[in-house]
């Protein structure tokens, strides 16, 4: 068993990683939360390759091999906790800590907000309801801190058109199952109306707007 990852950054997208270890490549499917993180990280480090770590999690199947990468020891078992819940399978996890970070989803379950987990897509009533009565008890054992991310680029939008911060949304909201055409025009909503958002932001409301 696979239990972190540590190597140089080779690429980072809002939905995936690519950590290199020991000459080999291993791509890391990750929440926007983890994202948020490398990416911080990757900028205060300020060189080309950085060193990342990820915690991870094998999905292994007769058909396929997925790995699925995490920033820290709390979201990973809060992932771990929501994919014994049926029905919640391991894109869905990662969709619902891309919606919400580790801190705030921890305290959504705990508190019995079923409403803000069915906003999450894939999460129906009856789904939000079994998070719920099954982890409510579970997710106090899971020590969560709130990380402080800020994020400086580009904006979203150049001269009404897409930029690299709305594109690259878009190519993430694609990874996690959401079909193209909704997906862009729900990305342009939001840069209609906000053209600064950066893509995480982007991508966070667009989970819930999808």
């Amino acid at each position: 068993m696979i239990d972190y990852i540590k190597g140089q950054l080779a690429e980072l997208t809002p939905a995936k990683a690519v950590i290199e270890a020991a000459g080999v490549g291993y791509e890391l499917n990750i929440s926007l939360s983890s994202y948020d993180e490398l990416r911080v990280k990757s900028q205060e480090s300020r060189v080309e390759s950085q060193e990342s770590k990820l915690y991870v999690y094998e999905d292994i199947r007769e058909d396929a091999w997925v790995l699925f990468g995490f920033a820290s020891k709390e979201e990973r078992e809060l992932f771990l906790l929501l994919i014994t819940v049926s029905g919640v399978g391991g894109n869905t996890a990662r969709t619902i800590l891309s919606a919400y970070p580790a801190p705030e989803l921890a305290a959504i379950i705990a508190n019995g907000h079923d409403g803000m987990l069915k906003r999450v897509k894939g999460i129906g009533g009856k789904t939000a309801q079994r998070i719920i009565v099954e982890l409510q008890d579970k997710v106090g054992a899971v020590s969560v801190e709130r990380s402080a991310v800020s994020a400086n680029g580009q904006s979203s939008m150049v001269n009404g058109q897409l930029s690299v911060e709305g594109e690259e949304a878009i190519a993430a909201l694609q990874m996690l199952g959401f079909s193209p055409a909704p997906t862009k025009k729900v990305v342009k909503e939001l840069l209609a109306k906000e053209p600064d958002l950066k893509a995480e932001q982007i991508i966070k409301q667009a989970l819930k707007a999808l």
